[in-house]
């Protein structure tokens, strides 16, 4: 038992520097893209609400993600380089720091931004397999419950703030490194929920039962500094408003896809 956190340490050790050998710098400074290898993945689960189901195996193909959510230094600079209007909480005491994911943003804002450095915002299945891996984990870091060494997450009760973390909202975009998913990618939960490119709807229907239940919503990932635990999984799928940019818990990160 007394050799047991040294143990734990070298792993977290090799763990990091191999994430890092399988990084790309990608086209935005600070940020690296994360190879995500091409293979079958569980996606869905049959155990949770009835928009997650069913769970089945996906063959996916390769992909790289950005290792952490854009931060408000790097959108800052998209703005700069384009003229696009800035998020709306920049320059906030602390949603608007540097080092923070962006928030305050549209879907079509972070479409933009994607596009702008060549790359796009993730596809549900893309953003789920980076974050369960190809076993199909409830969490990034595997099957123990979120506590404030993993996730930056709210209260025990949607949807109130909670510094037990040690942010009341929004953290670094590199911080809780031991809630990494196996690959090395950061906060695929927590922190910020994360916008996808996807159009919400039922993962399995067909004919016109698929498209009446299409609608214009767009689909968000991952949960965010204010989320309680049944919103904190690799498989929560929230349906919201592409428009809205007023949030000030929706971010986002894009990815590389193979053509």
């Amino acid at each position: 038992m007394g050799d047991r956190p040294k143990t734990v340490t070298a792993a977290i050790a090799l763990f990091m520097t191999a994430g890092a050998l399988a990084a790309d710098a990608g086209p935005i400074h600070g940020n690296p893209l994360i190879e995500i290898p091409a293979g079958p993945f569980v996606f869905g689960r049959d155990d949770g609400p009835e928009n997650e189901r069913p769970r089945r195996v996906v063959e996916g193909q390769s992909f790289q993600i950005n290792r952490t959510e854009i931060t408000n230094r790097q959108y800052a600079r998209f703005v700069e380089a384009t003229g696009h209007r800035p998020a709306f909480y920049a320059g906030h005491p602390v949603l608007g720091l540097d080092d923070r994911p962006v928030v305050g943003v549209s879907w079509a804002d972070a479409d933009a931004y994607c596009r702008h450095y060549g790359l796009s915002l993730p596809s549900e299945e893309q953003y789920e397999r980076a974050a369960r891996g190809a076993a199909g984990k409830a969490f990034p870091w595997g099957s123990a419950a979120p506590d404030e060494t993993r996730v930056n997450a709210g209260a025990e009760v949607c949807c109130s703030a909670d510094a037990r973390d040690g942010y009341p909202m929004t953290a670094p975009a590199d911080a809780f490194a031991s809630g990494a998913s196996g690959e090395g990618v950061f906060n695929l939960v927590g922190n910020v929920w994360e916008w996808t490119k996807d159009v919400y709807a039922p993962y399995e229907r067909s004919g016109e039962e698929a498209q009446s239940a299409t609608g214009t919503f767009r689909v968000l990932r991952g949960g965010s500094w204010n989320s309680d635990p049944s919103h904190l999984t690799t498989t929560y799928r929230l349906a919201y408003d592409p428009d809205f940019r007023f949030s000030a818990n929706g971010g986002f990160r894009c990815v590389r896809s193979e053509p």
